[in-house]
């Protein structure tokens, strides 16, 4: 019998990438979703609201691991509604989850939490796990983050918060609305061009998860990001050229600010910093990149 892996808020496209990959593996995979609860196999999905316990957490007791994705999505205007929604959804599911395992008859072995490397705010100094902190709304959400993950103890059960950097997939994603720029021979430098952006191919991200899960002597904070991030200037450039664009014009950051604004409408912050993010615990826990070259990623995901 294959071992069940429980995925809250993995509807998403991490959620749905990383379901795929431990379907391929062996797992059995439940999808605990805001929607509404359906047995279509290979996936199941069950209903749940992300902050109260029900049905749901009958599939915590017996599971091998338990993943959570649970998050209002950051891609947004932060108006004070969408930050307290963008916390207490982090909180609420954190808590509920952790009520669940430790009332559960057989709790899972591993606890995996998908954080985010913006812990480190905006900054061009390499950062592994034991950076500063930076400032702002972004640092304090994931400081509340990792403060609620790791309060209270699970006797029976590994935690790990994995800080995710700018995954790269194919058909959705940070890296889809870039290359409809680009396509568009709109993909020049924003801002100033010189924030880090901290990549990883989404294949490297299943295998981050996967590790996680399987390694016993692995729990705490881990760095989810490849071994060479690069520039905004240098990710522009490189995604031009595997497009077979030529150069395009840049948008400085007052533009950047009204596009982000009035046509996006998201914070512009999400394009206009960035931080310079090394997995220095994945590597010292023997962790092998599979993609570790930048234009090699992207010509895997886009050629």
């Amino acid at each position: 019998m294959s071992k069940k892996i429980v995925l809250a808020g993995g509807s998403g496209f991490l959620g749905n990438a990383l379901a795929g990959f431990l379907m391929d593996k062996g797992y059995e995979v439940v999808i605990l979703t805001r929607g509404t609860s359906h047995d279509d196999q290979p996936i199941r999905h069950v209903h749940w609201d992300g902050a109260t316990p029900g049905n749901w957490t009958h599939e915590i007791s017996g599971s091998y691991a338990v993943i959570n994705f649970t998050g209002k999505s950051v891609n947004c205007l932060y108006t004070q509604k969408n930050k307290d929604e963008i916390i207490r959804s982090r909180l609420d599911s954190v808590r509920v989850l952790t009520d669940a395992i430790l009332s559960s008859a057989h709790p899972p072995q591993a606890f995996v939490q998908a954080g985010s490397l913006a812990i480190f705010g905006d900054t061009d100094q390499e950062c592994d796990e034991s950076a500063p902190h930076g400032t702002g709304f972004s640092v304090n959400v994931c400081q509340l983050w990792e403060e609620a993950f790791f309060e209270r103890v699970l006797p029976q059960t590994r935690k790990v918060m994995l800080r995710i950097g700018f995954a790269l997939g194919k058909n959705g994603g940070a890296l889809e609305p870039l290359a409809k720029l680009a396509s568009l021979r709109l993909g020049g430098t924003v801002g100033t061009g010189n924030q880090y952006i901290s990549w990883l191919h989404v294949d490297d991200l299943n295998e981050m998860f996967l590790f996680a899960i399987q390694n016993e002597e692995v729990s705490g904070i881990l760095n989810a990001t490849g071994p060479q991030p690069v520039t905004n200037r240098e990710f522009m450039k490189t995604l031009r050229k595997v497009l077979n664009k030529g150069w395009a014009p840049p948008t400085p950051a007052p533009f950047v600010w009204l596009g982000a604004y009035l046509v996006m409408r998201t914070d512009p912050s999400l394009a206009l910093t960035g931080r310079n993010c090394v997995p220095a615990k994945l590597l010292e826990n023997g962790f092998t990149f599979a993609h570790t070259d930048l234009e090699e990623a992207l010509r895997d995901l886009l050629v």
